[in-house]
């Protein structure tokens, strides 16, 4: 045998795919030092230069560039080594997971505690942000998965729907408008707190209100959603908010539904991965996403 190990070839492409040792020991929940003993180690069984490094980046050699298809290949077939025994307490590692806040605030614990029954092994490392963002985060590597909204400009080679989620109106009950279909004027009488400038509803919301220019709408735009409905709850303001992120509310009679004949689009979800180098456990998980959010759209 060549004394190459699986942990040596996993640093090789981390840090092939994340372009920093650094952010490679976070990936694989190890120490930077480690890595750079593992990629060190296989430089020299090898006898060759994998990589270059210098002032903060890492590019691949010709022949690092060369031999990183081959090692993918080996992880593969040792992944599915590990899928072929059955037993998914084998697999170990680390999923970084990134959510919206509307699924923190849905379905979010129940599907935690199935991952945790399926994968024991597996850490998950949860990230919540603006849909926007967790794109960012997936394609410079920082997340495996993301659960979350289009619109979506970059497309993944892994994706798995996860339902459409209405959008509903609602108050808190001592503003007593809950009763009456409500025009866009009655509407005008109160602070509007929406979700963040930039997102499909708070797009859509903005042009719904410009196309009448007789009425004045003070829109209240928040990147804190749980705060967002926290202060309609206090009664501070009108909201239109996911039907799933409210429902608690609304059967605590701590909110109430409007009746405004208008409403963003439904909120469209996925399970958004990485399919060509993710472990197949990112890939399951993002079937199991989507068994538990049938339950909740």
């Amino acid at each position: 045998m060549t004394g190459i190990n699986i942990k040596q070839l996993q640093a090789f492409a981390q840090v092939a795919d994340l372009g920093s040792f650094r952010r490679a020991a976070e990936h694989l929940n190890t120490t930077q030092p480690n890595i750079s003993a593992r990629i060190s180690g296989l430089e020299a069984r090898l006898g060759l230069k994998l990589m270059e490094r210098d002032a903060g980046s890492v590019r691949l050699t010709a022949k690092g560039e060369s031999l990183l298809p081959k090692a993918r290949s080996v992880l593969r077939s040792l992944d599915e080594f590990v899928s072929a025994a059955g037993d998914d307490a084998l697999f170990d590692g680390v999923m970084r997971l990134g959510v919206t806040e509307m699924i923190v605030h849905s379905w979010l614990g129940h599907y935690l505690r199935t991952l945790k029954e399926r994968f024991p092994n597996v850490l998950v490392d949860l990230t919540v942000d603006l849909s926007s963002n967790l794109s960012t985060a997936l394609f410079n590597r920082s997340i495996d998965l993301a659960l979350q909204s289009g619109p979506f400009s970059r497309q993944t080679s892994g994706a798995v729907e996860l339902g459409s989620y209405p959008m509903i109106w609602v108050a808190s009950p001592q503003l007593g408008i809950g009763n009456e279909v409500l025009s866009l004027g009655d509407m005008a009488g109160f602070p509007i707190l929406t979700h963040a400038r930039g997102t499909l509803p708070y797009e859509q919301l903005s042009q719904h209100i410009k196309g009448n220019r007789e009425v004045r709408v003070r829109l209240v735009p928040s990147t804190n959603m749980a705060a967002c409905l926290q202060m309609t709850v206090d009664g501070l303001g009108i909201a239109c908010l996911p039907k799933s992120m409210v429902v608690t509310e609304i059967r605590a009679g701590t909110l109430v539904p409007l009746r405004y004949l208008w409403v963003p689009d439904n909120l469209g979800f996925r399970a958004r991965f990485h399919k060509e180098t993710a472990p197949s456990y990112v890939a399951q998980a993002a079937e199991i996403a989507a068994q538990v959010a049938e339950g909740s759209v």
